[in-house]
């Protein structure tokens, strides 16, 4: 209970403000890392739902003597099982980039301006969690 509600000085942040979060603040730091990766799930319109790395890294399940793959797609299916739309396989939903966006607004009202993250990953360019929203949402310029 201690790692999901901590009351150490560590745990409470901007404002005497709280979190409840499975993320520590070192695992947040890496799962960002990937998120804004243009080589993973960063596009220039959002988060995409699959990450970029299958386009030439097929994740392949063995079951039995099938071998099943999931690759990234940006457009149609190379496979006519669910109609030709590959959407689930690496396109950006609004719905998911919106729970995305909100998620990084609640950690930023927790981290305040203290917490930056580079973006795009490996740009050297680092920036809040709430200019990351102001960015994602094409209010700045990608150099800023």
């Amino acid at each position: 209970m201690a790692q999901v509600a901590p009351t150490a000085e560590g745990y409470i942040g901007y404002g005497g403000r709280r979190l409840l979060s499975p993320l520590t603040k070192k695992r947040l730091e890496r799962i960002l890392g990937y998120l804004l990766d243009e080589n993973e799930f960063l596009s220039p319109y959002g988060i995409r739902s699959l990450s970029r790395y299958h386009q030439d890294h097929p994740f392949v399940f063995h079951v039995g003597n099938d071998a099943l793959s999931v690759s990234y797609l940006p457009a149609e299916s190379n496979t006519g099982m669910f109609g030709g739309n590959s959407n689930w396989r690496g396109p950006v939903w609004m719905p998911v980039n919106t729970l995305i966006v909100r998620g990084l607004l609640n950690l930023y009202q927790f981290y305040g301006n203290d917490f930056t993250v580079e973006c795009p990953t490996g740009s050297g360019n680092r920036m809040t969690l709430l200019r990351w929203r102001e960015r994602s949402r094409g209010g700045l310029p990608a150099s800023s």
